[in-house]
């Protein structure tokens, strides 16, 4: 009997217990650095000359792992595999697929420490980041397979006289996913799982970026007992596979999470029936964010101050929820902003692969590092550079954080003085870059929320219950958040998606999340 659904729980790293494992860990995954991850298509595991090299952002040199490189050839056959194994996998037994779910989950929930450290090593994530990625994995593989049990049979209908009525969820046919290097585990995972789970067959293409712990996800499902060919391993580059991935009339839906520009080029494609297409194309899309944390003249500027922090540096600052910008009342304008520079300040920079627990580690590649420059840039030009600045310059305000010279590290930056009409203020700039704006009052602190083309999360920092209560009807974002940080949705305790330019709002996490990956039959027999 299964029990009841909770959100796995963290470990402190401060504890001798979990600090010992998680060095044993990355011990154990630098022995295995540099092997060769092959693709999968159907049963066959294929290896090809050129190969995506996946290195350390803390240490460019160090490869992490050589993983195959597929062709367009490769993409193809990967479609005819998925659409044949479909005709099999689709009348599998609902709670027979969420067994592979549980089984995959109770693996990973094994080797917690393990999976954890190989994100330290391919994307830089701090340990506790890490071991909240890997939870978060398995939260998505306990929840959704609970969801399919709950969806698997006959549907609740209307009883008619004279009539036997039913309503079932079939899957759709062939998806393609398409996950961020981000959340190269948790998202990666529950993109997938979920189209699985619900009877559809996939072709995976990872983010070139973190495509070994997406091999390692792969190798899970193998374990837990997945069929060949429900689930396709094609890496490689988007502009080649991507496009033929989305454009091939074998593809029924496209799960996509990344940036703005390449969703809008999914929405379009799939919009587009190619020859030889029956269906309409689904797309389910997460496209990023510029999210705010405003904080009124009644707030707690000390648990706002906080907020602010671990939302806008955690991780680099490399989350699509993360706080990019602070809108500040006039009134606690500089309260709050000496408490956010003074809490940044203490926040610690380097490898996270090595033996002292860093909350900071390097952005993922060199070209996000020269994206992040060319904003600090723009930033001293549109206001004023309190903390931070380009790395381990002379310059640099005092306090802020000497990086080390090897590998993609930025040290938190904090740039004041903005107008809402700023490059900084607008962009989405995926970096430990901090925006801080001023607002004369609470209504024009909301204006300024809801000017930015996105819509994902937020947070209003307040002791005015009518403000709070305006803010839950106003502040225009799919997670919405009051006098806490804006980052760190928990599976089914905040089910995840944006609104405008943030995506279609699919709500990853949340108990409508499965039924984008299926479609509704009603039967009716005459008795």
């Amino acid at each position: 009997m299964l029990t009841p659904y909770r959100p796995e729980p963290y470990v402190d790293f401060t504890q001798a217990g979990p600090r010992e494992a998680m060095l044993a860990a990355l011990k154990q995954v630098r022995a295995q650095l540099g092997q060769r991850y092959p693709l999968r298509i159907g049963d066959k595991k294929i290896d090809t000359p050129d190969t995506i090299d996946s290195v350390m952002p803390a240490d460019p040199k160090t490869v992490v792992g050589h993983v195959a490189n597929a062709t367009r050839d490769h993409a193809e056959a990967a479609l005819r595999v998925a659409t044949e194994t479909f005709k099999t996998w689709s009348r599998v037994d609902p709670e027979t697929r969420a067994r592979v779910l549980f089984k995959a989950a109770a693996i990973m929930r094994r080797r917690v420490y393990e999976l954890s450290a190989w994100m330290c090593f391919e994307v830089s994530k701090s340990w506790l980041e890490a071991y909240a990625d890997t939870c978060e994995t398995i939260d998505f593989l306990d929840f959704y397979g609970r969801e399919m049990i709950r969806l698997g049979g006959p549907q609740a209908v209307t009883p008619y006289p004279g009539e036997d009525n039913e309503l079932r969820y079939i899957p759709l046919g062939v998806g393609v996913v398409i996950p961020p290097w981000n959340f190269p585990l948790a998202i990666t995972t529950g993109m997938t799982s979920a189209a699985i789970v619900a009877g559809n067959t996939v072709v995976m293409k990872p983010a070139s970026t973190s495509p070994v712990i997406a091999a390692k996800m792969v190798e899970i499902f193998e374990e837990a007992g997945l069929p060949a060919g429900v689930l396709n391993f094609v890496p490689g580059p988007g502009g080649a596979i991507g496009d033929t991935l989305v454009e091939s009339p074998l593809t029924r839906f496209v799960s996509f999470t990344g940036s703005k520009e390449v969703g809008l080029r999914i929405f379009e494609k799939c919009g587009k029936v190619a020859p030889g297409q029956r269906w309409l194309k689904r797309s389910v899309l997460e496209m990023g964010g510029k999210d705010a944390i405003l904080v009124d003249e009644t707030a707690d500027i000390e648990a706002a101050a906080e907020g602010i922090t671990a939302a806008a540096f955690g991780f680099q600052g490399q989350k699509c929820s993360a706080c990019s910008r602070a809108i500040l009342h006039k009134d606690v304008y500089s309260a709050v902003l000496e408490r956010v520079i003074e809490r940044t300040k203490k926040l610690t920079i380097g490898d996270t692969t090595t033996a002292e627990n860093f909350f900071m580690g390097a952005v993922i590649d060199q070209k996000a590092y020269k994206k992040t420059c060319e904003y600090i840039e723009i930033g001293a030009k549109e206001g004023r550079i309190v903390l931070g600045g380009l790395p381990n310059a002379a310059n640099s305000p005092a306090g802020t954080q000497r990086v080390p010279a090897s590998g993609y590290f930025i040290p938190p930056t904090i740039v004041e003085g903005l107008a809402r009409t700023s490059r900084i203020a607008c962009e989405e700039i995926f970096a430990p870059v901090l925006g801080v704006l001023k607002c004369s009052s609470f209504d024009e602190g909301l204006e300024i929320v809801n000017e930015s083309e996105f819509g994902l999360t937020g947070s209003l920092f307040s002791r005015d219950r009518m403000r709070i209560e305006r803010a839950r009807h106003e502040f225009h974002v799919g997670n919405f958040y009051i006098n806490r940080k804006c980052t760190g949705a928990l599976v089914d305790v905040q089910p995840f998606g944006g609104f405008n330019m943030s995506g279609t709002d699919s709500k990853a996490g949340g108990r409508d999340y499965l039924l984008l990956f299926l479609q509704g039959k009603s039967i009716t027999e005459r008795l």
